[in-house]
């Protein structure tokens, strides 16, 4: 198993309310209506929650995303798509681009698996 973990913020300007709407009901449907969202097994969307939000923007993050590949052939088949460029031009829509961070990790070490 693969995992492409991104961490995101919100593009200037962008309040978190537009921001999670936007990335609830706009990209998350864009990509899995592409062929290359068809290699992503699972995709998941962990927002910030709007309560964790003071009257000043803190500059923080505001969300994590994860999308899993049953194998780094996969992964790479997902970017190689042509519509993959739809995707990719969709994030400066509501991303600030320069502080997207990004990890492809593979199997987890799990250190504490429940008690």
């Amino acid at each position: 198993m693969v995992k492409l973990t991104c961490l995101i913020r919100r593009k200037d300007g962008m309040s978190p309310e537009e921001f999670h709407t936007y990335w609830r009901d706009r990209h998350g449907p864009l990509v899995i209506s592409t062929r290359s969202g068809s290699h992503v097994l699972r995709y998941e969307q962990h927002h910030r929650a709007l309560s964790d939000y003071g009257p000043e923007d803190d500059g923080q993050y505001d969300g994590v995303t994860e999308q899993w590949f049953q194998s780094m052939e996969e992964y790479r088949a997902h970017i190689a798509e042509k519509d993959f460029a739809d995707v990719w031009a969709d994030l400066p829509k509501f991303l600030d681009v320069d502080r997207l961070a990004f990890v492809v990790t593979e199997e987890p070490v799990v250190i504490l698996a429940g008690r």
